[in-house]
This record gives C-alpha cells, structure tokens and sequence, in this order.
C-alpha cells in the first residue's frame, strides 16, 4: 500500500498509486505520490512518466473519512496542500507524464489527469469531479484542460461523469483500450516519447508549460480558497456528512458506500 515507483523500460519510469479500497488518498498519500513523481522527472535516465493506480479505480480524490475523524482544520488544510503540491509535481515533472487511467477517476483524480501531458484509459474508465456532493469545491481548473466550457460547468454542477470514449472524442484522452491492455499501451506511448533526446524532451516539457493560456497552479490556489469558506461557513460540514449515509452521494459516484466508509 502507498506509492511505487519502477522503471520496466529504458527511459520511462512507472509511479504507481495503491491505497484500497479505492484509492481515496489520505493527506500524507498526496504529499508521497508528489515526491515519487518529482523524483522521477528529476532523474537524469528518465524521459517519460506512467502515472498509474491499483485496484479498482484510478483514483476517488482525497480520503473523507480523514478529513471527519479529524479535529479542527489540520486535516483539510493537509489536503488542500498536499492536492496542490501532487497536482503541481505532475504539471511541473521535468519530463513528460502519461496518465493511465482505469475505472473511476473522481475528484483529486481529474487533478492529476488534468495535468498530465497524455491520456491513455481504459474502456471502462470514467472521469468527473463530484465535488458539490461532498461538501467541497476545486478542480474545474483540471476538468477544463479535458472538456469544452460550458460541459465543464454543466459536469460540475451536477456532478456527473464523462467515459473515456466521450473524452477520446473531444480530444483530451490519447487511446481508449482493453482493462487489461491498459498499461501496455501506457508504456507504448512513454517509449514512443522515451525515445527523444533527455535534454531536448525536458526543454520541450518547459517550453509548453510556458505556453499555456492559464496558469493552473494560480487557478486551482484560487479555487482551493472557497474550499475553505464553504468549510469555515459549516456548510461544507453539512454535506459531507450525508456522504455515504444515503445522502447527496451523486451520479459521479463509481463504487460501493460500504466500501468507502473503509477508506
């Protein structure tokens, strides 16, 4: 359990995130996974990412129940920042990062997706940010990066998902494969990109983050400030504690409340 990191082929490290049952990350999980990715953009040897999870899905964003069993706001505050500085290693990585992404991938899981500099996901893979549901907000600077405007906001809003063959559609999703071809195809694109020059793949890395239209770590900070008003305000509180009893659960949701009580 926690945050792996391999290297199978010449030049492409594999970061893999295993926390079950459903890989909801708790505060500590977001700030590992930021160091296994920083780590392995920073070696030398290393020219692509995988960015991958166990289990049953990809990722459920941060783990609620931490954030509940918890006194006051050190909890949250730790999530805040341990999402930021996750989605930031995968944004900053020196090297191009290639998400590979398998059932649900919700929440904090669009955050990292939503960073990465490539797509690839399984036919049963479905993305969505069903935040409103549990008494948060953050984000949408993310899902903007996969879909068009204004089925971001609409996605947001009601806290729906998208599947992996809508995303292909609109671009944002490289290839839509097989479960269990999942991580092949991962690691065929990472060669495809593994096999430029180290020096010139990073200068192309900080050349296109240099070109982007939206700062997304300015973006998402300023998201993260109503998080902690809707938490100072009590209604965060409020809806968060319908999650999983019956509640404001939401379409979003890709797995059992049972088995989200564990996490």
């Amino acid at each position: 359990m926690g945050v792996s990191t391999s290297e199978p082929d010449d030049g492409v490290a594999v970061v893999t995130v295993d926390f079950p049952p459903v890989n909801a990350l708790p505060v500590q999980g977001w700030y590992d996974l930021a160091t296994a990715v920083r780590t392995a953009g920073a070696d030398p040897e290393v020219r692509c990412v995988v960015l991958t999870a166990a289990g049953r899905g990809f990722n459920a964003g941060v783990d609620i129940k931490e954030l509940q069993r918890t006194a006051g706001h050190d909890a949250l505050l730790g999530a805040n920042r341990g999402c930021y500085e996750a989605f930031a290693a995968v944004y900053d990585c020196e090297v191009p990062v290639v998400a590979a992404v398998h059932g649900f991938c919700l929440g904090g899981g669009v955050g990292l997706v939503g960073n990465a500099d490539a797509i690839v996901a399984s036919e049963d893979a479905t993305f969505g940010l069903p935040e409103l549901d549990r008494g948060a907000l953050g984000a949408a600077t993310h899902l903007a990066r996969l879909v068009p405007q204004h089925l971001m906001r609409t996605l947001y809003y009601t806290s729906r998902t998208v599947t992996a063959e809508e995303l292909h559609r609109h671009g944002s999703v490289w290839r839509v494969v097989p479960r269990e071809r999942l991580l092949c195809a991962a690691l065929e694109l990472a060669r495809e990109i593994a096999a430029k020059d180290g020096r010139l793949i990073r200068l192309a890395k900080a050349a296109i983050n240099g070109i982007d239209p939206v700062d997304v770590r300015r973006s998402y900070r300023f998201e993260q400030g109503f998080t902690f008003e809707a938490n100072l305000s009590g209604v965060a509180d409020r809806v968060r504690d319908t999650f999983g009893s019956g509640g404001a659960a939401g379409p979003g949701e890709a797995f059992d409340k049972d088995e989200e009580e564990q996490s």
